[in-house]
């Protein structure tokens, strides 16, 4: 009956692992098992010492932590060290900055659902929904995108005026500085309405609502900067613009060559401690009316005038159109899209030190600063003019091919059409989903890094599936532009947010997976940070601890990943709905199976993982659909599980 006893213990095995026990539980578990069916009497008594013994030599140095240490930590240690990928202090801030949330539950390869559920599904206040159903509404009755982009090339005076009298460029100011104080579930609906009409229109709010002078100030200006800028920038006396990227810095932001040297020269007629700048920005959104332009650079003090650094480092700071030495340069004109954009250069562009944001204590610090704010900025822009123009291709679409008739019937009915209506509608309502998800995480106080990635490329391409889509429906209505074409702009300007804000095929291949693989597991970057400790105890204290937690980790998401493959996910823990409880079950299932395979990906390709684009790019796509799958999960729930929803859940 020896084999009764190794089925046992097997059995014992994979239930601790499937249910991810301790080591202590699991080697207490096993010791009782074989007890329990020693004391039977159905195992012959030489095949239960043999099975102990070897138990006991597995058992006892596994959980004795000095024998473990010496024998299977401290040797694994030096291999692991050697296999550390290198880490330039731009990817470590990276790396620090934002949070974890949802997306860290899928990660792990056991979702608690329970988690999501709990979630708040947020909506609008009073005074926001107010916003929106009055300012908004008017705002885009004013709104002519074909005077706007063949006529005029521009927002008209009247518009201008308007945005500026209703504070849409203060919407993430505080009422304090005079703004509105917004949350990012208006912010995303605000410009959501907006690129419904006019995505030239939603590209100008945008711009001075994420990444730029006001939030920077928001989060490290010091108070004169916040007292001076914050209350110009809501009312639109100051018009903001941010110079980051160059024509040699786009996607690789912190190669930028534009300098600034710490110098003393002469300032409104006293000499000063300052900052001589010589840049080149290219690609700058609203560069063309900008009054206040932020300028990336990277900071040298060869003299010594604020310390023993000569290499500052990348600093931001506020440079006036009006400074000598600055000029900005003839419009760009992207894709026909006349939203104001244009280059920025400076030559011996000297400002005060106080021009710095955040003032001296923050040279240095401007990457910090940057990747500490995109996140929030890049969950709601780009994905809510996404949404805004998906569910106008989508409504839009829908009934043209209701009236438009060929052949004697509605284009509507036939099966050509309704695939790609049944596209158009499924995309819609995953990007909905997706964006509210993310901007939800902003205002429950996140800074969600990987979602924020996950939301911007996939938001936009869906975005540009969805617009195909529509314009393919419509034929020659949507080719031929004109005052009542409402498909054709939109069209025109996907490039535009495939670009910005972190190129799609950068997003792609090397940030969603590339951050979430460090940032949403739950051990590698503590082992990361282990593995680098100066004091040796210490190193192999905590390097010993989140290995063997790693080991258990990985056992139980192989064990879970085989059986809920096995079972279609019938062993999964999922919220009991007879209409979703298959689409939570097959999530459970594929998130076991994405967080086994990224740690076999990272443990035999290791540092080399970020040159494998292919291999990060889609293990990301999987991270990302568990992560929009989840986010139309919430949405179906929190709206009360709609009926009409069912289809388009199911194909989504």
């Amino acid at each position: 009956m020896t084999w009764l006893l190794l089925l046992v213990l097997l059995g014992i095995s994979l239930a601790c692992a499937f249910y991810g026990t301790s080591l202590l539980m699991w080697s207490a578990a096993m010791a009782a098992g074989i007890v329990v069916l020693g004391a039977t009497g159905t195992v012959p008594i030489v095949s239960l010492v043999v099975i102990a013994a070897v138990f006991a030599l597995i058992a006892v140095p596994l959980n004795v932590k000095p024998w473990r240490q010496q024998l299977i930590s401290g040797p694994f240690l030096k291999q692991f060290r050697r296999m550390l990928p290198s880490i330039s202090e731009t990817e470590q801030v990276a790396l620090d900055a934002g949070t974890v949330g949802w997306e860290g539950e899928l990660f792990a390869g056991k979702p608690n659902w329970k988690l999501l559920k709990k979630q708040p599904y947020l909506g609008l206040t009073v005074e926001e929904q107010a916003f929106v159903d009055g300012p908004v509404e008017e705002l885009c009755d004013m709104l002519k995108s074909w005077e706007i982009s063949h006529v005029d090339a521009d927002l008209n005076p009247e518009t201008w005026d308007f945005l500026k009298k209703h504070r849409f460029f203060g919407m993430i100011i505080p009422k304090e500085y005079g703004g509105l104080g917004f949350s990012a579930m208006a912010h995303r609906a605000v410009l959501q309405k907006i690129s419904s009409v006019c995505n030239v229109a939603s590209s100008t709010v945008a711009v001075p609502n994420s990444l730029g002078p006001g939030e920077l100030l928001l989060h490290y200006g010091t108070e004169e900067q916040k007292n001076h800028y914050l209350p110009r920038l809501a009312r639109g006396e100051d018009i903001p613009c941010f110079g980051l990227t160059g024509p040699t810095a786009g996607s690789d932001a912190t190669s930028l060559p534009d300098y600034g040297i710490v110098c003393k020269s002469e300032y409104k007629g006293k000499e000063v401690v300052g900052i001589r700048m010589n840049f080149d920005k290219r690609y700058i959104t609203l560069a063309p009316v900008a009054t206040v332009i932020g300028i990336a650079f990277r900071m040298y003090d060869p003299d010594g005038l604020l310390g023993d650094t000569e290499d500052l480092g990348i600093s931001l700071a506020l440079v006036p159109r009006e400074t000598p030495g600055l000029e900005v340069g003839r419009r760009h004109f992207p894709v026909n899209l006349p939203f104001q954009n244009g280059p920025v250069r400076g030559k011996d562009v000297f400002v005060p030190l106080d021009a710095l944001i955040g003032g001296v204590e923050m040279a240095g610090q401007g990457w910090r600063m940057l990747v500490e704010c995109l996140s929030v900025g890049r969950a709601i822009s780009l994905p809510s003019t996404s949404t805004g123009g998906a569910k106008l291709a989508s409504l839009a679409t829908g009934a043209y091919s209701r009236i438009r008739k060929q052949f004697g019937m509605p284009i509507g009915r036939f099966e050509g059409i309704e695939t790609a209506l049944a596209r158009i509608a499924g995309n819609t309502y995953a990007i909905s989903a997706l964006s509210r998800m993310t901007a939800t995480a902003v205002d429950l106080g996140e800074k969600p890094s990987v979602p924020s990635a996950i939301a911007k490329y996939h938001a936009t391409e869906m975005a540009r599936e969805i617009v195909r889509d529509a314009m393919d429906v419509h034929g020659g209505k949507g080719v031929i532009l004109g005052p009542r074409n409402y498909l054709g702009r939109g069209w025109q300007g996907i490039p535009v947010s495939i670009t910005v804000e972190g190129a799609n095929i950068m997003t792609r291949n090397l940030m969603i997976f590339g951050q979430g693989a460090i940032r949403c597991h739950p051990f590698v970057l503590k082992e990361m940070e282990a593995a680098r400790l100066e004091n040796a105890d210490e190193r192999i204290t905590r390097f010993d601890d989140l290995l063997f937690s790693h080991v258990g980790y990985s056992i139980r998401n192989a064990i879970r990943s085989f059986f809920l493959g096995l079972s279609f996910g019938k062993f999964a823990t999922v919220p009991h709905d007879r209409k979703t409880a298959k689409y939570y079950k097959k999530l459970s299932r594929y998130s076991a199976t994405l967080a086994f395979v990224s740690d076999i990906a990272m443990l035999t390709l290791g540092g080399k993982l970020k040159q494998k684009e292919h291999v990060s790019a889609r293990l990301g796509d999987v991270l990302s659909q568990l992560y929009i799958c989840s986010a139309m999960l919430k949405r179906y729930e929190a709206e009360g599980r709609p009926a009409a929803d069912q289809a388009i859940l199911a194909w989504a």
